[in-house]
């Protein structure tokens, strides 16, 4: 298993082919990547690299997924709409322990609770942290300070309590920001798209992670078995998701965002190809500079997992509020 001080120096490296004028190429153990008058844009040893994320099309040879092997790094393949095609290089997919524990384990509310509470504390961090606040955002932080996740007794009423805090949280968070409601992949506004985009990348960072330990992605905790959906990934990321809704709101005070950047089509909000570059960077440094904390806590949990100890041992995601 990775360490933190070898995790320390890893590198995710995002690609962006553009239409045959960049090549990616691998050279004495470094990931070139090339121009189109082959001029030397990037350069990464592959000694360093913690996973690859390729958007949009492309041609991929086997060197490619051999020197993934070699290095024991992931290479994600996703759309140009961030959507991931596929994955490669599970590098522990082959412990066994840990998945028939996952598969028997009793504690799967315990811990479903465990992550919707730090949900909840990390949207009443964000708040508590505005530098100043309006009445209304005042409000919504009371009304999420009454709200307790330890009186679920089933999923569903966890799950109305996850909703409820979620609508008290968005509005008071994004008022400057013209908010209607949020709407996953509905792409109704640039908000809901920008949210869609950071956590997506956010999902991907997080399996990433739990690929490291080998962890059944499709068995979840809260997220329960649908085909297809990685429910456990959809667990781990909800602690986290407070880093991409604190990036949206600081990228609007400090306006990154333009509207020039969107067209409509469809009736949905698209990102202009030209520009996933810029947007991609805003989240992914917010997402980076937070790898340390999240390499731990999934690390934690493993060990947690593992060991069978008591819920009060849960490892703990903290955000720093702040506008």
């Amino acid at each position: 298993m990775m360490s933190l001080p070898d995790f320390k120096y890893k590198q995710c490296i995002f690609y962006f082919p553009s239409d045959d004028k960049s090549k990616l190429r691998f050279r004495a153990d470094n990931i070139i990547i090339e121009d189109e008058e082959g001029k030397v844009v990037q350069q990464h040893s592959c000694h360093l690299v913690f996973a690859l994320f390729i958007i949009g099309n492309i041609t991929l040879t086997n060197v490619v997924l051999q020197k993934a092997k070699q290095f024991a790094f992931p290479v994600l393949l996703l759309s140009r709409n961030f959507r991931l095609d596929s994955y490669f290089n599970n590098r522990a997919e082959g412990n066994f322990l840990l998945r028939r524990k996952q598969y028997e384990s009793e504690q799967n509310f315990l811990i479903a609770r465990q992550l919707v509470t730090q949900k909840i504390n990390n949207q009443k961090s964000l708040l508590q942290g505005l530098r100043y606040r309006a009445a209304s955002e005042t409000e919504a932080m009371q009304e999420l300070n009454d709200i307790e996740p330890d009186s679920a007794q089933t999923a569903q009423e966890l799950m109305g309590i996850e909703g409820n805090a979620s609508k008290i949280f968005f509005p008071a968070y994004f008022r400057q920001m013209n908010w209607a409601r949020r709407e996953p992949r509905t792409k109704r506004d640039i908000n809901n798209l920008l949210l869609d985009i950071g956590y997506t990348y956010l999902f991907h960072f997080v399996e990433a992670m739990t690929a490291i330990y080998g962890f059944d992605v499709y068995c979840g905790v809260f997220h329960t078995f649908f085909y297809q959906r990685k429910s456990l990934v959809c667990d781990l990321v909800e602690p986290f998701r407070c880093i991409i809704d604190q990036r949206l709101r600081k990228a609007h005070n400090l306006k990154q965002i333009d509207e020039k950047d969107f067209f409509q089509a469809n009736n949905q909000y698209q990102l202009a190809y030209k520009q996933q570059g810029k947007y991609t960077k805003m989240f992914v440094k917010d997402i980076l500079e937070h790898k340390e904390e999240i390499f731990l806590y999934i690390q934690a949990y493993y060990r947690w997992f593992m060991k069978n100890k008591h819920i009060g041992e849960f490892p703990v995601f903290q955000i720093k509020g702040g506008d």
